[in-house]
């Protein structure tokens, strides 16, 4: 296809460029245009060979292959909302089986067939999981939860102690009738171990037992795994090896939330499956996912070289652009390429909602520095309990803030892609998810990295667990009660710094009153500490 290139100031070449790349599917009720992109039809016809591998390539991965080569691992997360995908009958049982047991559960939860040891109907849920493992349930209460239907939630996504403080007492007069889910795939993760730990006690504290409203989901045989099965835990979900945290939201993780929101999981996988189908076909402007991956790859040069700016114009989809962040920047933020070259790939993303959030990056997005692009994404059907009052419906303005600001930009060569769903329920959700999903797999295909590992994140949690560790020794050589200095300390520690144990030092005198601390605090090496107990 020859389509104009992106011009500001001709009308009718820009119309009949938008006309040639915009994007329609009736059954998605989406539209998407990246005319505001300065991709070309030669870009395009470029990415032709690349793209027949790509495809390939995910074709091979929705099969069964060792997609995650570094970890050796299959990726299924396209089985979940497809189970007759799986590779082998036993997991598309697993599959058709594990949605069976959620939708039953959540029946049974919002029915009052179960109920808590006072017979009384479950309330609430406190919601325990990192990265993924958060974000997913965040982003599916935030978007469909109706305040007159299913149970209320909050989360502990993080160990803050404040954050974990504020969590638990505000579910206080409640407590016998909240749900505890406990989501850690290895079951030895430290943060929802920590989490829950926490949680645990606070209801011990208050005469209330924990395993008879506490639910894991987990792998079968992970270590929560046999925690939750010794102490005869409410329930326990599976969460398998070949689904990674970023992209489990149309598994369990998804799952449970929508079900004990008393949302349809059907309509919710029937969306993303939906969507994997039509992102298969192999012609790129008949393929949504493939057109976000060329715009995106246009943008940045193939590397990155643009960050991502989400605007979605409505408010259940405001933390939207957290959700893309992981799924996004850990699936393509990657040093090495699949040959071991240094490449350091990946694609920056941040954002949060219009109209509202505009305000904060219009000024710079139109006239500062030119290192982005917009997607745009909005919802086209308001709600009809919301009247037009004196000559003014939110709707319109909402609608006319987007067009504005996608015209404002562009007048000034600035980049955008809108996204536009004819209506936002769970099916749509479910197709939004799938699109990035698809369009993260097909992008590190053409830059030729692992998109389902996340060696970072594992350095860091080493570096972590590192730190934890060298606090212990550091506390086990002040327990003798005499004076050290920070090179004292060093002195009898193995591949240590003066600034780690600084760091830590600082810690540990704020929150624990039997050490004293002498010297200058803006002179760390005249710092002279001792316990004192």
């Amino acid at each position: 296809m020859n389509f104009p290139d992106f011009s500001s100031d001709n009308a009718n070449l820009q119309w009949k460029r938008f006309s040639n790349l915009l994007y329609f599917n009736d059954e998605l009720g989406l539209w998407l245009d990246i005319s505001r992109m300065k991709i070309t039809s030669s870009n395009i016809e470029s990415l032709s060979t690349p793209f027949n591998k790509a495809f390939d390539a995910i074709d091979k991965l929705e099969k069964g292959a060792i997609s995650n080569a570094d970890e050796n691992r299959q990726v299924g997360h396209y089985w979940l909302r497809d189970s007759l995908l799986a590779p082998t009958k036993e997991i598309s049982n697993l599959v058709t089986e594990g949605i069976s047991d959620i939708a039953e559960f959540g029946r049974n939860i919002l029915s009052g067939k179960i109920k808590n040891e006072d017979n009384k109907p479950f309330t609430d849920v406190c919601w325990i999981g990192i990265g993924g493992s958060g974000l997913g349930p965040i982003l599916i209460i935030n978007a469909l939860k109706k305040s007159t239907k299913g149970l209320n939630f909050i989360f502990i996504d993080n160990v803050d102690t404040n954050g974990i403080n504020d969590k638990l007492v505000s579910l206080k007069n409640n407590l016998k009738t909240t749900l505890f889910v406990v989501v850690s795939k290895s079951g030895g993760t430290p943060e929802p171990q920590i989490a829950m730990d926490q949680a645990k006690h606070f209801l011990l504290r208050n005469n209330i037992e924990w395993s008879k409203r506490s639910i894991a989901i987990t792998m079968k045989d992970s270590l929560l795994d046999k925690i939750a099965k010794s102490e005869s835990w409410l329930k326990r979900f599976d969460l398998p090896d070949w689904v990674g945290g970023r992209t489990s939201i149309t598994g369990s993780v998804g799952l449970l939330p929508l079900a004990l929101i008393d949302e349809n999981i059907y309509d919710f996988l029937k969306g993303a499956s939906t969507m994997d189908s039509i992102t298969r076909e192999k012609n790129i402007y008949q393929n949504p996912s493939a057109l976000l991956a060329s715009a995106w790859y246009y943008s940045g040069d193939g590397k990155g070289l643009r960050d991502m700016v989400v605007l979605p114009y409505q408010d259940r989809l405001e933390v939207f652009s957290k959700y893309l962040q992981q799924l996004i920047m850990e699936s393509l933020g990657k040093q090495e390429d699949r040959s071991g070259n240094i490449v350091n790939q990946g694609l920056s993303v941040y954002g949060n909602k219009g109209s509202t959030d505009q305000h904060a990056y219009v000024q710079q997005l139109r006239d500062g520095i030119d290192n982005f692009f917009v997607t745009f994404i909005e919802i086209l059907q308001d709600n009809k309990d919301i009247p037009t009052l004196n000559d003014k419906s939110p709707g319109d303005y909402l609608s006319g803030f987007l067009q504005g600001t996608r015209l404002a930009l562009s007048e000034n060569g600035r980049q955008s892609i809108t996204i536009s769903l004819r209506k936002f329920n769970a099916f749509s959700l479910g197709a939004l998810i799938a699109l990035f999903e698809r369009s993260v797999g097909l992008y590190a295909e053409l830059i030729d990295i692992n998109a389902y590992h996340q060696p970072g994140v594992e350095a860091g949690k080493k570096a972590a667990s590192n730190l934890i560790s060298l606090k212990l020794q550091i506390e086990n050589i002040l327990s003798d009660k005499k004076p050290y200095s920070i090179n004292d300390i060093v002195s009898k520690l193995n591949h240590s710094s003066c600034e780690s144990v600084f760091l830590i030092i600082r810690h540990i005198s704020v929150n624990q009153d039997f050490y004293t601390i002498n010297g200058d605090w803006s002179e760390p090496s005249s710092l002279i500490i001792k316990r004192t107990n």
